[in-house]
């Protein structure tokens, strides 16, 4: 019997995203020329994410980077661009930088894998200094 509407390739892997939120940030240098840099969060994107297991090939890869990947998330397909000058928030309050950003093919609903790298400064915490 064939498929009625609605229709996609019976071979796409249906994905769920029920792990949590991650906010995207764009970053933007507020300082005046010369100054020591200050960084501005633009907040670019809220979606759902689904954990993804870090590879032991990816792992070293990014050690000899000199970039640590703590975590990969698959998130939907963004309307806007997301790019390794961006950071990212989970739900539970930790910034990371994103390393890379992966379309992931055979997937319904059309989904890209995310690295993030550790981020040792607190962004919140540089923020408020920066307004005293």
């Amino acid at each position: 019997m064939p498929r009625k509407m609605p229709t996609r390739p019976t071979n796409d892997i249906s994905q769920n995203f029920n792990a949590g939120v991650l906010a995207v940030f764009s970053t933007e240098d507020v300082a005046d020329v010369g100054h020591q840099p200050k960084i501005k969060l633009k907040r670019k994107l809220s979606a759902c994410y689904e954990e993804q297991r870090l590879g032991i090939n990816r792992l070293y890869l990014s050690r000899q980077n000199l970039a640590e990947i703590v975590r990969v998330v698959r998130v939907p397909r963004a309307p806007v661009q997301i790019s390794s000058q961006d950071v990212a928030q989970t739900e539970d309050g930790q910034y990371y930088r994103i390393d890379t950003v992966q379309v992931v093919e055979n997937c319904h609903p059309p989904s890209m894998d995310i690295s993030l790298r550790a981020v040792e400064e607190d962004f919140d915490k540089r923020l408020k200094e920066d307004g005293k």
